[in-house]
């Protein structure tokens, strides 16, 4: 299991009204990559960070390991499910290691 990291400043974020720290994975994403917004589908080692937004939804970025351009998860934002952020960084990361063109799993009720 991944351990998040809470000391990757936000990506392209001016601030947020929200106290929490951004959660940061490093993985390696499952063969057929994960979907972005930006450039479709992205493989190999990448950076995960999710943090809550400004209108207290669930922002997901994405980055190949190592580069300075951060994508958008499709699917980002996502509501924040009722297990909290940490828990749903963690499925998205188990996503992500799923592969498959992995965007933001849908929230559990």
């Amino acid at each position: 299991m991944t351990t998040p990291s809470q000391t990757m400043p936000r990506p392209g974020h001016a601030g947020s009204c929200d106290s929490s720290v951004p959660l940061t994975s490093h993985v390696k994403a499952g063969p057929g990559g994960v979907m972005t917004d930006e450039v479709g589908v992205i493989t190999g080692d990448v950076t995960l960070t999710t943090e809550i937004g400004p209108d207290g939804t669930v922002q997901v970025r994405i980055q190949y390991t190592g580069a300075e351009e951060w994508y958008t998860l499709t699917g980002s934002p996502a509501p924040l499910p009722p297990e909290g952020l940490a828990a749903f960084h963690e499925r998205i990361v188990d996503a992500v290691k799923a592969g498959g063109q992995a965007e933001v799993p849908h929230a559990t009720s």
